[in-house]
């Protein structure tokens, strides 16, 4: 009966064991959004002579943003289902598949690209490229289409054409549902009765991704919308919150590149020439902030400040006294005497070493009798 029991306790055991282990979600391979020949392009009526690929129109006809023009898109990209591993997760490529976000590649697993949202912690290898690869420009097109520019980080889509059924935080809702799936949003601005959104990204990356998944994409009323990048914010107050976070986005990617140790070494030397108290992310007391260096034997340097506070006591400064005079002494000026006082005495400091010293000049003889001025004869008068 023992045995029997010692079988059922190790069952439940390896059984209670399984139901505690989590069951990890293995990666899938990306799959086909599209089969070859199942997306019908269609090119656009020729309008012109001239067909202008910057702005992907022809030279003289309508405008590219032009509601007669624009048609829905055939295809839209579902993050759940589409997203999975291709070639790239092999290769090491960073950049996203263009066609990916918008719903329409043909090759799945064996695309060259990513299949997935961009990994704004992972920083691409040229930031002159979007994140699908395409060169930036030095400046916006006219119409604010297009990769957009590497002169400035923009995290903010204009979002135009909505069809507006209730009040602005109902659009709100509606705009946040749709465009969420590509990214954290940072905060979404409606402009009621005028069919605009501005949707701000926490990431570039997303933002990039998002303007060409959701381009000629449809809300909830069957719309057609206008995606584009949104103009600088004029307003001051945004103008000084964005300056900085690039800068505490700098710092930290310095901050990232250097050892805490040497930063945190510098920071309190800056902080005792300063004069003031210096409390380090480690817990180190006022005063007494140790620092560890990089050695062999790992050896840690102790800068200790005083233990106990004394009155710092004010002296007044001496009052300055006129120098007195000094009274003829020949020759030689007193500056030149003391000197010659100072090199004496450092040659006995120096153990009777011999100090080349000018050798004083013998003291001024006195005129001998007869050759005064007083006793040459050529003016006396007989």
């Amino acid at each position: 009966m023992s045995s029997g029991n010692g079988n059922t306790e190790t069952q439940v055991e390896t059984t209670a064991a399984k139901a505690v282990v989590p069951k990890q979600k293995k990666l899938k391979p990306a799959r086909q959004q599209v089969k070859p020949g199942d997306v019908d392009k269609e090119t656009a009526p020729q309008t012109g002579k001239e067909y202008n690929i910057w702005y992907n129109k022809w030279a003289g006809g309508d405008r590219e943003d032009n509601y007669s023009n624009k048609t829905k898109s055939q295809t839209r990209c579902n993050i759940k289902k589409d997203a999975g591993l291709t070639r790239a997760n092999t290769t090491g490529m960073r950049y996203c598949c263009l066609f990916f976000s918008r719903g329409c590649c043909p090759y799945g697993w064996e695309c060259e690209y990513l299949h997935s949202l961009p990994d704004p912690e992972r920083a691409l290898p040229d930031s002159s490229k979007d994140c699908f690869a395409r060169d930036k420009f030095s400046d916006y097109r006219d119409d604010m289409g297009g990769v957009g520019t590497f002169t400035r980080q923009n995290r903010t889509l204009y979002v135009g054409r909505i069809k507006e059924t209730g009040a602005g935080a109902e659009t709100e809702e509606v705009v946040r549902r749709h465009f969420k799936e590509w990214g954290e949003i940072e905060h979404i601005r409606i402009l009621q009765y005028r069919s605009v959104a501005f949707v701000t990204y926490v990431s570039e990356h997303h933002a990039q991704f998002a303007k060409e998944a959701m381009a000629c994409q449809s809300l909830d009323n069957d719309e057609i919308l206008n995606v584009r990048w949104a103009t600088e914010d004029p307003n001051p107050t945004s103008k000084v919150a964005e300056k900085r976070r690039l800068e505490e986005i700098g710092q930290a990617a310095i901050r990232a590149r250097m050892d805490p140790r040497v930063v945190d070494a510098m920071q309190a030397v800056r902080a005792l020439e300063e004069g003031r108290d210096y409390h380090s992310d480690e817990g180190f007391a006022d005063g007494d902030v140790e620092v560890e260096l990089d050695g062999p034997e790992g050896k840690r340097r102790r800068i200790e400040g005083p233990e106990t506070e004394e009155p710092v006591v004010m002296e007044e400064p001496p009052e300055p006294q006129e120098p007195v005079p000094a009274g003829p002494q020949g020759l030689l000026s007193a500056e030149t005497l003391e000197s010659l006082r100072h090199f004496a005495g450092l040659r006995r400091y120096n153990g009777g070493v011999s100090v080349n010293t000018p050798a004083a000049p013998a003291a001024a003889q006195r005129p001998v009798a007869g050759l005064g001025l007083g006793d040459y004869g050529s003016d006396d008068e007989d």
